[in-house]
């Protein structure tokens, strides 16, 4: 299983990202995804799930209505635009697959992640 992340960066509050995950070592269409994060000093924390089709999708209370995940399975690609980001988005963000739990969450398998700094 290999999960590579891309696409973080610095922006201001107020912008906008859109990470990527390649994914790659497994049948991507056939696994719930999800994206967790992980804040400086903190714990890993539960984002966002989708599942095989990409019809169904979770969202953590604190980005719902900002982030959006979705997936392209012909590409063995995921994905999360977030909107409108605070300087509490500010972490690492991994592709994950296997979690559960919330805070913290536990993955069975994840990337190396991507850095979002949100900052003025």
């Amino acid at each position: 299983v290999q999960l590579v992340e891309s696409g973080g960066g610095l922006v201001q509050p107020g912008g906008s990202l859109r990470l990527a995950c390649a994914a790659s070592g497994f049948t991507f269409g056939r696994v719930d995804m999800h994206w967790v994060r992980q804040a400086p000093g903190k714990g890993p924390e539960w984002v966002s799930r989708i599942n095989t089709g990409g019809s169904i999708t979770y969202y953590a209370g604190s980005v719902k209505g900002r982030f959006t995940i979705s997936r392209d399975n012909a590409k063995n690609r995921l994905y999360l635009q977030m909107n409108s980001l605070q300087p509490e988005d500010t972490a690492v963000y991994y592709c994950a697959r296997d979690c559960s739990g919330s805070s913290p969450v536990r993955c069975t398998y994840r990337g190396q992640g991507t850095q979002v700094t949100v900052s003025s």
